[in-house]
């Protein structure tokens, strides 16, 4: 089964870190991937109006934010950036395929991108 979820916190969508899933904002589940891609593309064209920065990764993976939308982190005793990210997954994990050009692309990724360093 195939998701495109939503989600925001710390990370970009792509690290899939220990308990990534608490970001989880929106998960819609599809039986096809043309159902799953289509559904991504109206999610992206909605998030992409509302951030100034973008980085996205080939296969339906990508990360928005704007400056300034941070939140304080007390165990690194310092701002983390926040970032809302939209993913394509099949099971809940990346899938292979290649997105069209125009979600990777549209990459203009500058601002401060750092996640937390405190100790696992």
């Amino acid at each position: 089964m195939y998701q495109v979820v939503t989600m925001y916190g710390d990370n970009e969508p792509w690290w899939f870190f220990e308990e990534w899933e608490e970001d989880i904002q929106e998960e819609t589940h599809f039986l096809s991937l043309e159902e799953a891609k289509n559904f991504f593309q109206e999610k992206w064209e909605a998030i992409y109006q509302h951030y100034t920065y973008i980085n996205a990764k080939t296969n339906f993976l990508s990360a928005f934010w704007n400056e300034g939308e941070e939140r304080w982190c007390e165990e690194c005793d310092d701002d983390l950036q926040q970032y809302k990210g939209l993913a394509l997954l099949k099971d809940h994990q990346p899938i292979s395929v290649e997105s069209e050009r125009k979600f990777y692309e549209a990459t203009n990724s500058s601002g401060k991108t750092k996640r937390c360093q405190r100790p696992e």
